[in-house]
C-alpha cells in the first residue's frame, strides 16, 4: 500500500463516549501509517480530554469533527461498516476481516473509503447502517464476539497494512462519492413520495431501504451522474406537466 492509498483511508468514529478509546483508535492509526480521523458526535468532554493522549497527538490534532454521519462520509467513495453481527438481523453483505481488507485495499486505489465505528454501548445504529455500502465482521471466538473499539480499530488497520503488494486485479473505475449516492437517493424518495408509493407513517423506513438499495447497486462515478441526471430530467418533467 502506498502512502497515497494509506492517505485515502478514513477512520470515522460514531457518537464515542470514552476518551482512551478515541486515544488508541488515534494510536493504532499512527502505528499503522493512516492519519485521516472523524468523529461524528462525540462526547465533548471525552474528545477535548483525549487531544494529548500518548503517541496520537498528530492524528488527533488534525482529525475532524461533524454532527452527521452523511456529512462525514459524503466524499467517500465506499463506506464500510463494522460489527460483531450476532445478534442483530443485518441488511447488508457481510465480510470477514480478510475478505473486506482485500475489498478496501483494491478501493484504495482508486477512491477514498471510510472505515465506520459504533459508540461503545451499542455499536452502529441502523440509521448508521444505511449510509454503509457493505459491513465488516473480526472473526472473534462466540462466547466473547465484541471487542474493544480501540483493539477493534487497531486488528482492522493491522490486516489492512500488513500486505504491502499490490491488490489483484484490473484498476477499476472510481466508484460514486457518498455525496452522489445520497443526492440519488434524495430524488428518488421524493419522485416516489409525489407519486404516492410512500405509505403514511413508513417514511422513514422507505427512506432507510431506497439508501440500502442505491448503495447495493454498486454505481461508479459517471454512473451515478447519469442516473442523476435521468431522475433530476423527470422531476423537472413532471413538475413541468403539473403547472400546465
Amino acid at each position: 500500500m502506498t502512502p497515497t492509498e494509506s492517505d485515502h483511508l478514513v477512520v470515522v468514529l460514531v457518537s464515542t463516549r470514552n476518551p482512551l478509546n478515541i486515544g488508541a483508535a488515534a494510536r493504532a492509526m499512527s502505528n499503522f501509517g493512516f492519519s485521516k480521523l472523524r468523529v461524528v458526535n462525540p462526547y465533548e468532554e471525552a474528545f477535548r480530554e483525549t487531544r494529548s493522549a500518548i503517541g496520537a497527538s498528530e492524528v488527533l490534532k488534525a482529525a475532524e469533527e461533524f454532527t452527521s454521519l452523511a456529512d462525514a462520509v459524503a466524499d467517500c467513495s465506499l463506506v464500510v461498516g463494522t460489527t460483531a453481527g450476532r445478534n442483530r438481523e443485518l441488511q447488508h453483505r457481510l465480510a470477514p476481516l480478510p475478505t473486506a481488507a482485500n475489498r478496501i485495499r483494491t478501493e484504495l486505489k482508486s477512491g477514498r473509503v471510510a472505515l465506520l465505528y459504533g459508540s461503545e454501548k451499542r455499536g452502529l445504529s441502523n440509521e448508521d447502517l444505511t449510509h454503509c455500502h457493505w459491513i465488516l465482521r473480526i472473526p472473534t471466538e462466540e462466547q466473547h464476539p465484541s471487542m474493544n473499539l480501540g483493539q477493534a480499530v487497531a486488528v482492522c488497520l493491522y490486516d489492512l497494512a500488513r500486505d504491502r503488494a499490490e491488490a489483484s486485479g484490473p484498476r477499476q473505475p472510481p466508484r460514486a462519492r457518498a455525496r452522489e449516492l445520497e443526492n440519488i437517493t434524495k430524488t428518488m424518495y421524493e419522485l416516489i413520495s409525489a407519486s404516492g408509493y410512500v405509505k403514511p407513517r413508513a417514511g422513514t423506513s422507505t427512506n432507510e431501504k431506497l439508501r440500502r438499495l442505491v448503495r447495493r447497486l454498486k454505481l461508479n462515478a459517471e454512473d451515478a451522474e447519469v442516473v442523476l441526471g435521468m431522475l433530476r430530467k423527470i422531476e423537472w418533467k413532471l413538475k413541468s406537466s403539473s403547472h400546465k
